[in-house]
């Protein structure tokens, strides 16, 4: 591949990997309002559903740009175990020990009386199920990461007919998982096909496909298939919300088809948009630099900014959830570069 073409893949991948880093951080600040369905006003209810079903595409777009950056290469599998899983595990590590201190802290105060068995047996609960809300992300990746040498080879050895083959067998499994359509499923087992495997896999297909039409074509067909896939989450939240009288989830999920479409949208969309300000790119290579750190250190930085006053709340959500979210952006992004800075954190901050 040309040098050329190497950097533009480089530059629309990371361009994708900052927005969705970001995305991350108000899909936080704004989650906050939705279980409170009823609770607060129609308008802050609205607000939050409108910007957390904009940006449900984060996750799976994540595990797409994994997909798309990892598996077209080629790994002996001792080198990518040290070399590639340490990158994740490590800082993993580093963060769900500040966030289990943390946890230790609150659980004092609740039982000051607390043992060693009892703060051992809380510790390694903490460990094995995630510190922290957000974590349950990682132990996902580090599951695909396991796979990723055996896949990379597969989809590197088969056709575009053989890829296609998977992931509609990947698409009818996530239709006949969903409530309408569970009626026509059968005993067949499709759940070697079923979950984020299959965001790996169209990741690296839709990376590598080129589509036969204008650039423009491309665009405005990406765009619409996101727009219609975010109508489709936001609309449909409400309507089972309101119908249950409280808040239901069911259109946010990751493996839904309406997040899928929204996914496939903002991916082709980014792959197909060149960003030339120069001093917007430069401010998304440094984001994009410390973005594992900042996805790990961010709910922290919002519980500190919450017990400050500054959520969703202190004003108009319009403007306090952008915010708080970029604040929080900020303040993540600087803590991971001033630790990169200290000798050997690099290694553990992400």
């Amino acid at each position: 591949m040309e040098k050329g073409k190497q950097e533009n893949k480089l530059n629309w991948t990371n361009n994708l990997r900052v927005l969705a880093t970001i995305s991350v951080i108000f899909l936080h600040v704004s989650g906050q309002i939705l279980g409170l369905y009823g609770s607060v006003s129609s308008f802050v209810w609205w607000t939050g559903n409108i910007y957390d079903g904009s940006l449900r595409f984060c996750v799976p777009v994540f595990v797409m740009l994994t997909g798309a950056l990892l598996l077209p290469k080629k790994y002996e599998l001792k080198d990518f175990l040290i070399k590639r899983f340490s990158r994740i595990i490590l800082p993993f590590l580093f963060w769900s020990c500040v966030y289990i201190l943390f946890a230790l802290n609150v659980k004092f105060i609740q039982a000051p009386t607390m043992n060693a068995l009892e703060i051992g047996t809380f510790v390694f609960d903490l460990f094995r199920m995630g510190a922290s809300v957000h974590l349950w992300y990682i132990y996902m990746v580090i599951g695909l990461y396991l796979f990723i040498p055996i896949l990379s080879k597969w989809v590197q050895n088969c056709n575009e007919k053989e890829i296609l083959y998977f992931l509609i067998i990947w698409g009818i499994a996530i239709l006949l998982n969903q409530p309408f359509l569970e009626k026509f499923n059968t005993e067949v087992d499709l759940s070697y096909f079923s979950d984020f495997i299959g965001y790996l896999v169209l990741g690296y297909y839709l990376s590598i496909k080129k589509f036969n039409f204008s650039r423009k074509t491309i665009q405005i067909g990406s765009f619409l298939l996101f727009f219609v896939g975010i109508t489709i989450t936001i609309l449909g939240t409400y309507f089972l919300t309101f119908k249950e009288g409280k808040f239901n989830e069911y259109f946010y999920d990751y493996l839904s088809p309406n997040t899928l479409i929204a996914s496939i949208g903002i991916f082709v969309l980014f792959k197909n948009w060149t960003f030339t300000n120069p001093v917007g790119l430069k401010i998304i290579d440094f984001i994009g630099k410390y973005s594992y750190g900042i996805y790990l250190v961010h709910v922290l930085i919002l519980q500190f900014l919450s017990k400050s006053g500054m959520d969703y709340s202190f004003m108009n959500p319009i403007f306090s959830i952008p915010l708080t979210s970029l604040t929080c952006l900020i303040l993540s992004t600087f803590i991971v570069y001033f630790l990169n800075k200290l000798p050997f954190c690099s290694y553990i901050s992400g």
